[in-house]
């Protein structure tokens, strides 16, 4: 049962998301046209022949924007150190980074690695396997079975 602060951060989260994604990236383009065609373009003579309408101003803003936007969004993420000192932050603060994540990690991979180890350590020792660490090994395998088949382990609440 999440606790009534977890439940608190948790919507804090989902709206700043809500509106830094959509609700501000919306508004601060509309917002950004207007002003700088209403407030700078209207009142340049040379620059109303070139941009005659709003209409006029939006399509070559948006014709010339789209891909100049999405090559600066390249950069960022493919060119420059900007985004990999974003990550470094982000894995510093992030708690399952020296936790065990839940989910296949937990349920399946971790398991398998502790089963590997116990049956290294049994076979330096000449040792048999016990009936119940065959059958540990066996559901790991169906698991892994199940999750090579796209199939859920434990499907987390909430998912269809």
């Amino acid at each position: 049962m999440k606790s009534k602060s977890k439940i608190g951060f948790r919507f804090w989260f989902y709206f700043r998301t809500g509106w830094m994604t959509y609700f501000a990236f919306i508004f601060s383009a509309i917002n950004t046209l207007v002003v700088t065609y209403y407030l700078a373009i209207e009142r340049v003579p040379f620059l109303i022949e070139i941009f005659p309408s709003f209409a006029h101003y939006v399509g070559v803003a948006a014709i010339i924007g789209i891909p100049v936007l999405a090559l600066v969004g390249y950069t960022h993420y493919k060119k420059m150190p900007a985004y990999s000192s974003e990550v470094d932050i982000g894995i510093e603060r992030n708690p399952y980074v020296f936790k065990l994540q839940p989910g296949w990690n937990q349920k399946v991979v971790f398991p398998m690695y502790r089963l590997l180890t116990i049956m290294l350590l049994k076979l330096s020792n000449n040792e048999k396997l016990s009936e119940n660490e065959v059958n540990e090994i066996k559901k790991v395998l169906t698991d892994i079975e199940n999750l090579s088949e796209g199939g859920w382990i434990n499907k987390p609440k909430g998912m269809v």
